[in-house]
């Protein structure tokens, strides 16, 4: 007999910066039986998740997958298969995962140039244009919603003029895909990658990547092998293209998960879904600013799926994570890097983004709080 004790997890109300909370249609899909990764009933699967992911990131292109691993494996696969030793990449670094594209991309041979701003600020176009003006890249990188900041990178425009300058526009959308509206098409991103755990409300597993024409072409000009075999898109791309080559042993289950998860983003509808979660973070915004808590986005540029908080003077910011743990069963998220100890992450994304859980949570915070 195991002296180990039967699994006990408990059902929390997951209002951090991730994961969020999973439907409950989407726990049932996890749980059929496992098939072979190339059987005929998982290839019809696969062509159906490629489908419903080109409905969310809005787009046509061909090359639209689930990656085999979390969002940092997307934004590594993002990175490594257009990055050769030498090139200028040109990061725009206001946050935690700014950082981080950084980082990988140094290690991939890239010329790493970062266009910074504060934590919880964005862009312009026009510093955009300068650093370009200044020396061109051949990938400039943007993250979409910050999750360490809360901040709403506007895109519109953006890579029309990256592409002035002859360059690649990649954009982070880990925590606007499915929760903002991210149109790949229409705002003509060349690469774009997401995790399933944030408003898709899927668990951990599975990186949503979309590549087009202009960065299908950088790939297959490209001087040397991609540098990560199992991230390489030239061998990924047969796997889930029309000729289904062995690369890897898909996650069966979790592509079970995400393609459920996708059907109910279709069928609530993105316009209707956008309009929810705009909807239940203007109504936290208001009740947290009810209790004289600072918000730390300028509400021009706020991001309705993660609110950052400005920790009170004189509060634990843990001690309050802690308890509302503890007593209301609930999480959020504490600071990360820059804002570590000074900002709460609440997160309403996918299916935890509801009036219940909001209520919920304010009502929470005013009893800990004493306000």
């Amino acid at each position: 007999m195991s002296p180990y004790a039967d699994l006990n997890v408990p059902t929390r109300t997951l209002l951090g910066p991730g994961p969020s909370g999973v439907h409950p249609r989407v726990l049932h899909a996890l749980a059929y039986p496992p098939i072979g990764h190339l059987d005929p009933q998982f290839i019809a699967l696969m062509n159906e998740v490629q489908d419903l992911l080109r409905y969310v990131f809005e787009t046509e292109n061909p090359l639209t997958i689930p990656v085999s691993g979390t969002g940092s494996a997307g934004m590594e696969a993002a990175l490594c298969n257009f990055i050769e030793p030498g090139d200028s990449v040109l990061v725009g670094v206001n946050g935690y995962f700014g950082e981080r594209i950084c980082e990988m991309a140094g290690r991939y041979g890239a010329e790493v140039r970062r266009l910074e701003r504060p934590w919880g600020e964005v862009f312009t176009l026009d510093e955009i244009e300068d650093a370009l003006r200044a020396k061109p890249a051949k990938l400039v990188a943007l993250v979409h919603a910050e999750t360490s900041t809360g901040a709403l990178q506007p895109l519109d425009g953006v890579a029309d003029l990256v592409h002035r300058y002859g360059g690649l526009l990649l954009v982070d959308c880990v925590t606007s895909l499915g929760g903002v509206p991210v149109q790949v098409d229409a705002r003509k991103i060349d690469i774009a990658y997401s995790g399933t755990q944030k408003c898709l409300s899927c668990p951990p597993g599975l990186a949503p990547l979309t590549v087009g024409p202009r960065a299908l072409e950088a790939l297959r000009s490209r001087r040397s092998k991609v540098a990560n075999w199992y991230l390489d898109l030239t061998l990924v791309g047969n796997y889930w293209g029309g000729s289904r080559t062995y690369h890897h042993t898909a996650p069966i289950n979790m592509n079970y998960a995400l393609r459920e998860a996708l059907r109910l983003v279709q069928e609530e509808g993105l316009e209707a879904r956008y309009a929810r979660h705009r909807r239940h973070a203007e109504l936290l915004w208001a009740g947290l600013e009810e209790m004289d808590l600072a918000l730390h986005v300028a509400p021009e540029h706020r991001l309705p799926t993660l609110t950052t908080v400005r920790v009170p003077a004189g509060v634990d910011e843990a001690a309050v994570r802690k308890a509302l743990l503890d007593r209301y069963n609930i999480e959020i998220g504490g600071g990360l890097g820059a804002l570590k100890g000074q900002v709460w992450r609440i997160g309403l994304m996918g299916h935890s983004s509801s009036l219940q859980n909001v209520t919920l949570l304010l009502a929470a915070l005013r009893e800990l709080l004493g306000r």
